[in-house]
């Protein structure tokens, strides 16, 4: 049986990062499933590709061998691609407001570049909206950090999304905020009543520490939290992408730099069966290449 494109490509991936877990993420793949492809092909080859311990992973010499080919191989298959005249189609992106101006809408320009046979286009909402609209097929696709269950979607991982509890430098010069009691004197700013942007911090306390704040504001999007917080109305929990030229301005600082506090997964998310999923994976792969802004 001869290898998958798709198996040399993990292969690949893992070559060069000498990681399992960042070439899993790397190609879109979960690490479970990452390890089976490369198992799949060792098996194909008859002989183990890498050595691993608890520390470290490096080829064999089979490996070794196998790495200039299989580029080789990839890199024929992409001419193969590029070959064959495509036909124009496109694909509709759903996204919250923010993060398309700040970073999809840059990116179309070279997007439309590398594959002129492409058209993107954006729409914005919430995150429940996104995912309706998907699960709809009024859109291809939403980049969303939103949780997924049920086998309705599929979705390939983007760039991690950081978060921190930030505050003005001026009121916070004013009212420092260094544990849990401190919180009764500020006014807590999120999103909505649920605090999904507070979640992030409060779930990494201890289940015995209270957080009880003066007062709650929610503004519907992060823009209007964060130019809440550069008046100084309040505390939030924001991505750090989003606030960083503020904290590099010393606008905003963040509290409690120690403190742990959970991340999500920025995903491009689409619904199963899509018919142009594969294009949707390579779509996956191009939007890595651009940070966050």
């Amino acid at each position: 049986m001869l290898p998958d494109l798709e198996s040399l490509r993990c292969f690949e991936a893992a070559a060069v990062r000498l990681n399992f877990r960042d070439a899993a993420k790397a190609v879109a793949l979960s690490p479970a499933a990452f390890s089976e492809r490369i198992k799949q092909l060792e098996y194909q080859v008859g002989r183990p590709l890498f050595q691993r311990t608890t520390r470290r992973v490096w080829l064999t010499p089979c490996g070794e061998a196998l790495l200039p080919q299989a580029r080789r191989t990839l890199e024929e298959a992409r001419r193969c691609l590029s070959a064959t005249p495509r036909l124009p189609y496109a694909l509709t992106i759903g996204t919250r407001f923010e993060l398309g101006l700040s970073w999809l809408t840059p990116a179309l320009t070279p997007l439309r570049r590398a594959h002129p046979e492409r058209t993107l286009h954006l729409t914005f909402g919430d995150s429940a909206e996104l995912l309706s609209a998907v699960r709809r097929g009024a859109v291809d696709c939403a980049v969303s950090s939103v949780r997924l269950a049920g086998g309705d979607f599929r979705y390939a991982l983007l760039h991690e999304e950081r978060y921190v509890l930030v505050g003005a430098r001026a009121l916070l010069d004013e009212r420092p905020l260094r544990r849990a009691e401190d919180a009764r004197r500020h006014v807590l700013l999120d999103v909505h009543p649920d605090l999904p942007l507070f979640r992030y911090f409060h779930d990494a306390r201890p289940a015995s520490q209270r957080w009880d704040f003066a007062g709650l504001e929610y503004l519907g999007t992060i823009g209007a939290v964060r130019l809440r917080l550069l008046e100084g109305c309040g505390v939030a929990v924001l991505p750090h992408y989003f606030i960083r030229e503020d904290l590099a301005a010393h606008r905003l600082a963040v509290l409690l730099p120690r403190a742990d506090i959970l991340h999500d997964h920025f995903r491009l998310i689409w619904r199963a069966g899509h018919q142009r999923e594969s294009e949707l994976r390579q779509l996956a792969e191009e939007l890595r290449a651009f940070p966050l802004r």
